[in-house]
């Protein structure tokens, strides 16, 4: 009868080795796991974030949008360029790349919705209007651990066009 441990109950040298073996080979297995659900835990979480800032700062631009705010505007330059241009300056202060982001301002309701939305007319007061934003995924990083080509993020909010002034 052969014994597979000494009489102390301490495992032989060939026990341990077959355990330190089949160690080898479950890391092997589990590794490529372990590391692949890490990289997209990782890519998940900077979309995720991207989203939220994307919607922080259509949220913000809606909110200044909502008002009169006409006297804040540089020469030549109508509410609707301004609130663009706010929207990406505060995306570019958050490290995104600005140039492929389409924000657009439509009418969210009516016979209109769709269209343009002219945030200067006066005969637009008290309607909604829907602030609407779409990056593509490669705006948010240049390091991707999965191929995301075509894939964008998008966020829109809507507010009402409101009477009231900034007060600065």
């Amino acid at each position: 009868m052969r014994l597979l441990s000494k009489p102390t109950g301490r495992p032989t040298t060939q026990t341990r080795q077959r355990r330190r073996g089949a160690v080898t080979v479950e890391f092997a297995l589990m590794a490529p796991l372990f590391v692949a659900l890490t990289m997209g835990t990782i890519q998940t979480g900077l979309a995720i974030t991207a989203a939220q800032t994307l919607t922080t700062a259509l949220r913000e631009a809606g909110r200044v949008a909502s008002m009169d705010y006409t006297s804040r505007l540089l020469p030549g330059q109508t509410i609707n360029q301004k609130v663009i241009l706010d929207i990406k300056n505060f995306l570019a202060a958050e490290g995104f790349n600005t140039s492929n982001i389409t924000i657009t301002i439509t009418a969210a309701d009516g016979a209109n919705a769709g269209s343009t939305f002219d945030l200067s007319n006066s005969a637009n007061q008290l309607q909604l209007f829907k602030i609407r934003a779409v990056m593509p995924y490669s705006a948010v990083t240049s390091v991707t651990f999965y191929p995301h080509t075509g894939q964008t993020i998008s966020a829109s909010v809507i507010y009402r066009k409101g009477k009231n002034t900034l007060v600065l």
